[in-house]
């Protein structure tokens, strides 16, 4: 059942999409996506209190089967950075892992039957609007993409210095007698960058989103009669039979989306460290 019984397929979608807000300001200047936040928070705490325990409890003698998986994300990780990332920075590998684990956090909170948390949070917390996952929020993308992108920034003066980054912008690709057309194209290669970051995932975190909730119409507001009757029977077998599949599915697109931002990460970093003569 929804956290709140709908009159309708789109008042139910529409429930279901909008976040619990808190308006801050005079007037509500400007508004915090509450339950983006809490989770955000919530599964940051998770993701550096996991991997703390399991460096606590590390053992050079046979290893448990978490420190086993941490290993083997942490090698993961670190062999990709070691492939993509030429530079030499002790900021990237910790970054990347955190970036990867963290998002996959993010997107794993799809799997989540999309009416239970929203539903305890209705009945026991008294709260009516609830979206638990957090790269379905552009807010959240966008942070972690502009986090990135000023990271880029950052490194490009301090490996480049000040002059040799502007020369950069001004001068590549065509020369001295490009220098306007050269800034444009850098400008918006830049801008680009943190923009297709957030977008990319969140369209497709947004995307899997709606099809858990089209799927989560095949019983809507049935109630125990209707699920008793054929139609409401062979509408929960579709609805079960159509949900696994689809999150089967979903781990592998929740798994890619994490490590393609992952990967950015690295490339645009990487490509921050070099220079062009």
């Amino acid at each position: 059942m929804a956290a709140e019984q709908p009159a309708s397929v789109n008042e139910y979608i529409v429930h279901h999409l909008t976040n619990l807000t808190h308006r801050v300001g005079d007037g509500g200047f400007y508004t915090l996506n509450i339950d983006s936040l809490f989770f955000s928070v919530l599964l940051a705490l998770v993701f550096g209190g996991s991997f703390w325990l399991a460096a606590r409890k590390a053992t050079a003698g046979v290893p448990g089967k978490f420190q086993n998986f941490v290993e083997l994300v942490v090698e993961f990780v670190d062999t990709q950075v070691k492939d993509t990332f030429h530079g030499t920075s002790r900021l990237i590998a910790p970054l990347a892992l955190t970036v990867f684990c963290w998002i996959f956090l993010f997107n794993f909170m799809d799997l989540v039957p999309v009416d239970v948390l929203p539903w305890i949070a209705h009945n026991v917390f008294h709260i009516q609007y609830l979206k638990v996952v957090p790269s379905t929020d552009l807010n959240i993308t966008f942070g972690m993409s502009i986090t990135v992108f000023l990271l880029v920034m950052y490194y490009s003066v301090r490996i480049k210095g000040a002059g040799g980054f502007a020369k950069e912008l001004l001068f590549h690709p065509f020369g001295k007698w490009g220098m306007p057309g050269n800034l444009i194209l850098n400008a918006i290669e830049h801008i680009a960058r943190p923009v297709s970051l957030a977008l990319r995932l969140f369209g497709n975190m947004y995307a899997g989103e709606m099809i858990f909730l089209l799927i989560a119409l095949f019983t809507i507001g049935k109630g125990a009669e209707g699920l008793l009757s054929l139609g409401g029977f062979f509408g929960f077998v579709g609805q079960t039979i159509l949900g696994l599949a689809w999150a089967i599915f979903h781990i592998l697109i929740i798994t890619l989306q994490a490590f393609i931002f992952m990967m950015l990460t690295i490339v645009y970093l990487s490509m921050a460290h070099e220079e062009h003569h």
